[in-house]
């Protein structure tokens, strides 16, 4: 005869697990998924600083620097697109994508944008860096699949118009 003690401390365990509501997976992944992003995105320009860990904020007009510029000629080397358009649009992509992420606002289709940049970075710039990638994709595609959770602008218009 065994005891059923163990087994049974598992399955509660299991089912407290279970019980991690969406809502705070959710925020949680959108707000890592959108510091990522728009942290590299800040080292792209001059002018904008506005840290949303930190909550520095400083505010010029916004210029491309010149250290992405040359990152983009030198490292990067994307195929098929100029490094000053390929960096403005990266500097772009990674200030808009995660502050509609992190709002919760058009989250799939900015999540699906941030999965193709990553996708992108893994595939033409940085082939090795799979384990970082791997999470980043993780994070998006559930929020693609799944959206943005409850705590969310996209939540609630949801809610106000499509009842």
């Amino acid at each position: 005869m065994h005891d059923a003690r163990p087994v049974q401390l598992i399955k509660a365990l299991i089912a407290l697990c279970e019980r991690t509501p969406y809502w705070l997976i959710a925020l949680l992944g959108r707000f890592s998924v959108a510091a990522i992003f728009w942290k590299s995105g800040q080292t792209k320009v001059q002018g904008f600083v506005l840290d949303i860990v930190s909550g520095e904020f400083q505010f010029g007009f916004p210029q491309l620097s010149n250290s992405a510029v040359f990152l983009f000629q030198e490292e990067y080397r994307l195929p098929l697109i100029a490094p000053e358009i390929a960096a403005s649009m990266a500097a772009i992509a990674e200030h808009l994508f995660p502050a509609l992420i992190l709002l919760g606002l058009a989250t799939r289709f900015s999540a699906l944008a941030l999965l193709l940049m990553t996708l992108t970075i893994q595939l033409l710039v940085y082939p090795d860096a799979y384990p970082t990638h791997g999470v980043w994709a993780t994070v998006l595609l559930l929020l693609v699949a799944k959206g943005p959770g409850g705590v969310s602008l996209d939540h609630f218009i949801a809610r106000t118009f499509y009842r």
